[in-house]
């Protein structure tokens, strides 16, 4: 069996298909497997013809009501002939298979369409039903259709489940013998939930598939012992795979005493997962047979792919379309493999020969090259993983899949990330915000300091902006770092310690040095020095050696003993004025460094507060101190290279901790707004302009209005009696202001003249500006004045990769000199906008910095959450700028604002469910 690889009406045809490319979509099924979704055509007749001979009498029953065990020449070429309009099939392929159909029949002139599913039995409860009804309802709604109705026998409980679980208002009645349903199609809060609930399972099931498997075959084994296909045999056999492995090489024969086969096709038993670790040009033909013998997933070690070009960029595509299309999922390719340590699996797949130990991380890298210095470096600081994944290229399988899986995966407690570039951020943001709440993700985002992405990894080589990437982790409370080292730090302290519940942190030490330079390291990480109460020190300064100096830092002196130490940390630990503790300590001169050890692990083993240490020139000592006398509930002691790695480490816990702490936020319903409105007018400027362009004022006006947002009106004017005749209509006082590019926003270039109160005044600047500059070139306009305050800057940006981008900064030539802004991704939550407005350093501003008058804050926020609304409601809203949008102590007056429209880059993430 070969895969249905098309991607249009006929394989091979060169005729374009019908039908938009989006319609098609390869999806992730409640069991993890995957199929391909694609509209039906004419020439799909013999397979539909397949499709309805191998139903059960009972499924045709529940479909057409009657006995109907043939589907008579007529009937085929009614249901595979559609206009993709007014009548519209979906088919579910799988292999060169079609295993299920659904279809809509609008009734004529109207807003209304009658569904229908049909799925063959052999695949009735894998969740083909509820994500084929959202492929469907999305294909109606871009035709103009506006509600679904369905007649159901009753007792087919699983369609009537399909529709009243999808999450849509629906509306039932009983008659004649038949529940007919009727629903609107358009997605609603609760389908959308239930949409990501059901993806989430999906995804999280199909990522299990690979990470458990029962049975492991390598492609590429060979006899001699550093190839590639090799080593990865070699090392699932070391790790003690639970499960058969089995060696497949064109020569059979045996690899170390094992038998091997000339291909997958010849072993006889079922094989879960396949890694191909064969040259480039035969990986098609090994990913044809893993289809045929019915594989579970792929991992594909082969390079020679995406990161070689456009060429191996396609071939590629075709491996994934081939492996999706047939129910695999794929890692790789150009990927160093899979580890999972979980003893009843054992699996190390990868050309890693060092297996971490067990742990509570799972590690998501997207480079290859860097995977085993990774592992090696895990080993070395004994963190301990539960999974490992290098994605390589990341054709298939990314970072958001192992997030879906590590959200509830009970094994692992701290997600790290190296990325390189983002497969879906919009997608990324979202599941990223959700699992921080649960577990802490660190990651490291290359490409800080350069546009260069690789371009297998990225699939193309699309740059992310730093602001874009910056406000992405920020919001989704994802901990980024600046180096793998870095990372490490951080996982050690978040992996082994409870998150601290505020800043304040005391020092514990035998050196004043050290303990200097740990306190000076806090403060500069906006960490605060903890006092401790007085009867903490009372007890200390009774407890402690005469020459200990008790204080923050608290000096236990070179000679401290084991038994200091505890005292010490003891009474800290209990101090209600200390969030978190660090240690810092050289070699003591009367006490051997393994009692200063054992006395930490033990003190520190059951504390509910962090604790992190170091200990400097001190030979011998893990970098993780783990009690090992079976204390229940007993953690590991991070031990740093230095005092700035514990610090920074604990500095980054604190920040997610805070974070975790903050309401989550939610993005909240706005009065007065119109998004049908402004969709026709959008529509109607990009009819005028299909490649885009900049809106009129008036235009721009009639569009923000959709929106609740008032723009001050402005009237252009070419003479000074004009000028006089528009100022009697606005009531003085007036601004006259010049609007040209090269003027707009230049004040310092005599471009604005405010507070005009009287004709003459008005009379004499506009002479003297139009003098100056031209009052035609100039474009000169004339405005009513808004009452004094703030003046700043709001926007919306599209990001290539993240779509729209809301910015804000406080107005003048100094934001544009310090680059003071901040940006967020949409959509913008309540708490989003909050801290947009304060989280640049002109924020003082707003509060009545030196006295002046606060402004309202609440009302620019308000007028944030408008503009971010606007922007991700409306994808072809490219671009806006307010510039500027002046806040006083009554509200904001919006002064001046532009907005470009143009086709929209990215899509919205609301669904349907889609892999890519």
């Amino acid at each position: 069996m070969s895969a249905d690889t098309s991607t249009g009406p006929l394989a091979g045809s060169v005729e374009p298909a019908p039908y938009p490319p989006h319609w098609e979509a390869d999806v992730v099924l409640a069991d993890g497997g995957t199929v391909h979704l694609r509209p039906i055509m004419p020439a799909d007749a013999d397979r539909l013809v397949e499709l309805h001979a191998g139903l059960s009498p009972e499924t045709i029953y529940f479909r057409f009501f009657a006995a109907y065990p043939l589907l008579s020449d007529a009937d085929v070429r009614r249901f595979t002939t559609v206009d993709h309009v007014e009548r519209a099939a979906l088919v579910a392929v799988l292999g060169d298979s079609f295993i299920a159909v659904v279809r809509y029949d609008r009734i004529p002139q109207t807003e209304l369409a009658e569904v229908a599913f049909v799925v063959t039995d052999a695949h009735q409860g894998r969740g083909l039903g509820s994500v084929m009804l959202e492929h469907i309802a999305a294909v109606a709604r871009e035709n103009g259709i506006r509600r679904f109705i369905a007649e159901v026998l009753p007792q087919n409980h699983r369609m009537v489940g399909v529709f009243r679980d999808a999450g849509y208002r629906t509306k039932s009645s009983f008659a004649d013998g038949v529940v007919h349903m009727e629903f609107p199609i358009e997605p609603t809060e609760r389908s959308v939930n239930v949409m990501r609930s059901r993806e989430h399972r999906a995804e999280s099931q199909s990522i299990q598939r690979l990470l458990f498997p029962q049975s492991v075959a390598v492609v590429g084994v060979s006899r001699q012992l550093h190839r590639v296909g090799t080593t990865v045999f070699r090392n699932l056999l070391n790790s003690g795979f639970q499960g058969p492995v089995y060696p497949v090489n064109p020569r059979g024969g045996h690899v170390a005493s094992v038998r091997a086969y000339p291909s997958v096709l010849d072993i006889d038993d079922e094989v879960d997962l396949a890694v191909i670790a064969t040259p480039a040009a035969s990986v098609a033909a090994v990913v044809e047979e893993c289809a045929r013998k019915s594989v579970h997933g792929l991992v594909i070690i082969s390079s020679g792919f995406g990161e070689t070009g456009s060429a191996g960029r396609a071939a590629e595509r075709q491996l994934v379309v081939t492996a999706l299309a047939s129910g695999m999922r794929v890692i790789g390719p150009n990927c160093l493999g899979v580890i999972n340590t979980d003893p009843a699996i054992s699996l190390n797949a990868t050309l890693a020969p060092i297996s971490p130990g067990r742990g509570k991380i799972g590690f998501f890298s997207q480079s290859g090259a860097l995977g085993i210095a990774i592992l090696e470096s895990v080993a070395q600081r004994r963190l301990g993983l539960s999974t490992f994944v290098s994605a390589g290229n990341r054709a298939d399988v990314s970072g958001n899949d192992m997030l879906q899986y590590w959200e509830e995966d009970p094994a692992t407690d701290v997600v790290l990330l190296y990325l390189e570039s983002f497969g879906n951020p919009r997608k990324f943001a979202r599941l990223a915000r959700r699992v921080a709440r649960k577990k802490p993700i660190v990651a490291v985002k290359s490409g800080r300091y350069t546009t260069q992405v690789p371009v297998g990894h990225a699939g193309v080589a699309v740059p992310v902006s730093e602001e874009a990437a910056d406000a992405l982790f920020r919001q989704a409370g994802v901990i980024r770092v600046e180096t793998l080292a870095r990372l490490f730090d951080v996982a050690q302290m978040l992996g082994y310690q409870p998150l601290p519940t505020g800043r304040r942190v005391a020092i514990v030490g035998n050196s004043a040095a050290l303990g200097i330079l740990a306190a000076d390291c806090c403060v500069g990480a906006g960490l605060q020095m903890a006092e401790l109460t007085a009867e903490t020190t009372d007890q200390l300064r009774q407890g402690l050696s005469p020459l200990a100096v008790v204080g923050n830092p608290l000096d236990l002196s070179a000679s401290g003993s084991g038994e200091d130490f505890r005292q010490a940390l003891t009474a800290v630990l209990a101090d209600s004025g200390v969030d978190a503790v660090i240690t810092v300590c050289i070699p003591p001169l009367d006490t051997p460094e393994t009692e200063v050890a054992r006395v930490l692990t033990e003190v520190v083993g059951t504390a509910t507060k962090p604790v992190a240490s170091t200990f400097l020139a001190m030979v011998g000592l893990p970098e993780q101190m783990c009690h090992d006398q079976g204390l229940a509930g007993a953690r590991c002691v991070p031990s740093f290279r230095s005092p700035e790695a514990a610090v920074y480490a604990l500095a980054k816990a604190t920040e997610y901790a805070e974070w975790r702490a903050r309401p989550v936020g939610v993005v909240p319903e706005l009065p007065d707004i119109n998004d049908a409105s402004a969709r026709d007018l959008v529509a109607a400027e990009l009819a005028a302009a299909p490649t885009g362009r900049w809106l009129t004022p008036d235009r721009v006006i009639e569009l923000f209005a959709c929106y609740g947002i008032r723009v001050w009106p402005t009237v252009a004017v070419a003479s000074a009696d004009e000028a006089v005749a528009a100022a009697a209509g606005l009531g003085y006082p007036v601004a006259l202001k010049a609007t040209a590019a090269y003027l707009r926003h230049r004040p310092e270039l005599g471009s604005v003249r405010l507070d005009l109160d009287t004709e003459d005044e008005l009379r004499t600047a506009y002479a003297a500006m139009s003098a100056r500059l031209g009052a035609v070139e100039a474009g000169l306009v004339l405005q009513t004045v808004a009452p004094p305050g703030v003046a700043t800057v709001v926007g919306a940006t599209e990001d290539p990769s993240f779509g729209a981008l809301v910015s804000f900064g406080i107005g003048g030539v100094v934001t544009d000199l310090l680059d003071d802004r901040a940006f967020r991704i949409l959509p913008l939550t309540d708490v989003d906008a909050a801290d947009l407005v304060r989280s640049i350093r002109a924020a003082p501003l707003l509060s009545g910095y030196r006295g002046a008058e606060p402004v309202d804050i609440e009302a620019l926020q308000h007028l944030l959450l408008r503009v971010g609304r606007l922007a991700d409601d409306i994808l072809e809203v490219a671009e806006v700028e307010i510039n500027p949008a002046v806040v006083s102590s009554d509200g904001v007056s919006v002064l001046s604002a532009r907005v470009r429209v143009a086709p929209p880059v990215l899509s919205h993430d609301l669904g349907p469910r889609r892999m890519r």
